[in-house]
């Protein structure tokens, strides 16, 4: 058997020098090159994506152990595009012929200082999905390969977390299949996705035991034109909008505290007014959402707080304009009726659908309509106990930090164990089952222990190598270990 270590190096390489951005036909053909490169394995298959627009699959091996007792790593396998590194694109997916290109460039440039200072010291190793998150992917392989124990293992590498994490959405049924067909009771599901830390690493050689959650808000203002000479008989949209924007943007009840963590408040994405060129009508509609992120709201709750918000925020334009403002629920409508467009965005497609329900329900403003844009990602949590326990010892023993929230979405959302209904977020996002479909939840325990290194989706993203290399592969033997004897 390889030594853990030199075979998380060469995977993690090797995978690297796979291209495989979202999207592309590099990413559709990635896990049948997994299928051809790993062998030893119990079983191993390829898994379609049902009406994936690009013909993707996710990709499952299985190691069966002495005990049904099964730990799950996983982790995506798709990446950003590398249209950022420029001149140097073409070695943007060989680690050792970028590094000294890149510190070239650096030392010429004189910035980023940090940067050349990891490159040239050698612990750093540089390229396009190195970090995020294919070294994940090779330790747990590597894990899983050293691995001789009691419980089964079964690796499962997903496309498209960048996006939509259409991999994971669609893996979830299919992973529920896997268990009933080799007969596995699932412990764990290990997230390997990667932490950055710009200091000295202590934040990033962690255990997270959730997944921050996001909900992306979103408020459709259908507002009453008037002629910019007499802006007063009717009502602006960009007006109405910048009111909204004006209370939700940053505001403390949408950012949640949990000891020393605290999630980020929310920020406009995007706010712009629907005319298309220049005259002087006020505009009669607008579209914005924001990015908002929750550790134990619910969707239902962060509905709540903003229609509260927006409530105020119309009280402020209706004393200013001297006109009511409706407020209104997206789910207090029907579901428009879609042709999908897969080219757009969730987002754009879930701006149309607005518009859609306007002219389908004879809607006039002014009048604000609030709701969701785009899939929810649903805050996850292990639960105290036994296996949280078990996995405390074990990470302790290798020096990591434990921490309640991953910081960044991320697919244990889907996998994992969720707090809250969907329900409300389902009736209130006009695109849901129409632009994307959800999952039954996962519903496993889930934590993350991945790699950790700087600056992913630059030009500048770098592997901490020693900690993902030597470190890494034997945590998830320690965790893998000690969650297969409890209970």
């Amino acid at each position: 058997m390889a030594d853990p270590a030199a075979r998380a190096r060469e995977l993690a390489l090797l995978f690297t020098s796979w291209p495989s951005v979202t999207g592309t036909a590099d990413e559709a053909a990635f896990p049948e090159r997994l299928h051809e490169y790993l062998t030893g394995f119990d079983a191993a298959r390829v898994a379609a994506i049902p009406d994936d627009p690009f013909g993707r699959s996710t990709f499952f091996a299985l190691k069966r152990g002495r005990s049904r007792r099964t730990i799950v790593l996983t982790g995506h396998f798709d990446t950003v595009t590398t249209g950022d590194y420029g001149a140097l694109q073409p070695l943007a997916l060989d680690s050792g012929r970028l590094a000294p290109a890149l510190i070239a460039d650096l030392r010429r440039s004189g910035e980023n200082a940090l940067a050349l200072a990891d490159l040239e010291g050698g612990d750093f190793l540089p390229g396009r999905g190195l970090l995020d998150m294919k070294a994940g992917l090779a330790a747990g392989l590597a894990a899983m390969e050293a691995y001789d124990g009691e419980a089964s293992l079964l690796f499962l590498a997903v496309p498209d977390e960048e996006e939509r994490s259409a991999g994971a959405r669609a893996a979830i049924p299919q992973l529920k299949q896997a268990a009933a067909t080799y007969e596995l009771d699932i412990a764990l599901v290990i997230n390997l996705d990667s932490i950055s830390d710009q200091g000295d690493g202590s934040t990033g050689r962690i255990v997270t035991y959730g997944s921050i959650g996001k909900q992306l808000l979103c408020a459709h203002v259908e507002g009453k034109p008037a002629h910019a000479g007499y802006p007063q008989d009717g009502v602006n949209a960009a007006y109405v909008m910048a009111e909204l924007v004006r209370a939700i943007e940053l505001s403390p009840r949408l950012s949640e505290e949990t000891g020393q963590e605290k999630a980020a408040p929310p920020a406009t994405l995007f706010a712009k007014d629907g005319k298309q060129g220049y005259n002087v009508t006020t505009p009669s509609s607008a579209f914005a959402y924001w990015n908002t992120m929750q550790h134990r709201q619910s969707g239902a709750d962060v509905l709540l707080i903003a229609r509260e918000l927006a409530a105020t925020a119309i009280a402020d334009a209706e004393a200013r304009t001297g006109h009511r403002i409706a407020l209104h629920m997206a789910a207090d409508f029907p579901k428009p009726k879609l042709a999908t467009d897969h080219t757009l965005s969730l987002p754009d497609q879930s701006r149309l659908a607005f518009q859609r329900i306007v002219e389908e329900n004879g809607i006039k403003g002014p009048a604000v309509i609030l709701g969701f844009a785009s899939i929810p990602y649903p805050a996850v949590m292990l639960r105290e106990g036994p296996v949280r326990a078990a996995i405390s010892a074990a990470v302790r023993a290798h020096g990591l930090a434990e921490v309640n929230y991953f910081a960044g979405i991320s697919d244990m959302s889907f996998f994992g164990e969720a707090a809250g209904d969907l329900a409300p977020v389902a009736a209130n996002t006009p695109i849901w089952g129409s632009g994307f479909t959800m999952p039954e939840a996962g519903g496993y325990p889930c934590i993350n222990i991945g790699p950790w290194g700087r600056d992913y989706h630059t030009k500048l993203e770098r592997l901490h190598a020693p900690y993902a290399f030597d470190t890494l592969p034997r945590v998830l033997l320690s965790v893998i270990e000690a969650v297969s004897k409890v209970g």
